[in-house]
């Protein structure tokens, strides 16, 4: 069982990310959690989809991209820091990839699709990483992380953002209701 990080293995950024993933086994609940998200989000219209619970925010797609994008580039920073890689990692902007995404052009599955293979990747390499391993520490946009800490930020940053669509998105008062897609 991959067990929690330490509060010195990640940035005090990640604390929510890591806190808010539950007990159990890490490769199962990565798993599961995008399941989850694909069964809360596969019905939707494409109305519901293209909603902003606020002017300036991401749609819903824009978010399932964004949580896409962030994986990828977690995972590339997962397989750098368990490799050795003693270069810092850069950082991103996430309101340019999102915008350089277009992800409204892409139906909610194809999305999830997207997704759902960038997940499976992760869980495959971290499959193939032993406990030693995981520890391995690096530096990923000026802050110092073990690959074990990139693994929960990855299951914490996708609760976070499913959260976010459940509480202020489906649940704002000016959501569309269910329209035939």
């Amino acid at each position: 069982m991959l067990a929690k990080p330490d509060l010195n293995e990640y940035a005090p950024y990640y604390k929510g990310y890591v806190n808010s993933v539950p007990d159990g086994e890490l490769l199962q609940i990565l798993e599961q959690q995008v399941k989850e998200t694909a069964n809360l989000l596969k019905d939707l219209s494409n109305e519901q989809t293209h909603f902003r619970y606020a002017p300036e925010k991401w749609t819903i797609k824009e978010v399932i991209g964004h949580i896409t994008d962030t994986e990828r580039i977690m995972g590339y920073r997962l397989l750098c820091i368990s490799r050795g890689e003693k270069v810092m990692l850069p950082g991103y902007d996430d309101n340019v990839y999102v915008k350089k995404g277009n992800f409204n052009r892409f139906s909610i599955q194809e999305l999830l699709e997207q997704l759902a293979i960038v997940r499976q990747n992760t869980v495959t390499l971290l499959k193939s990483l032993d406990n030693e391993t995981l520890l391995q520490r690096g530096n990923a946009n000026g802050t110092e992380v073990t690959a074990r800490a990139i693994a929960y930020i990855i299951a914490g940053h996708e609760l976070h953002h499913r959260n976010l669509i459940k509480d202020r998105y489906m649940s704002s008062d000016s959501f569309p209701e269910k329209m035939i897609k």
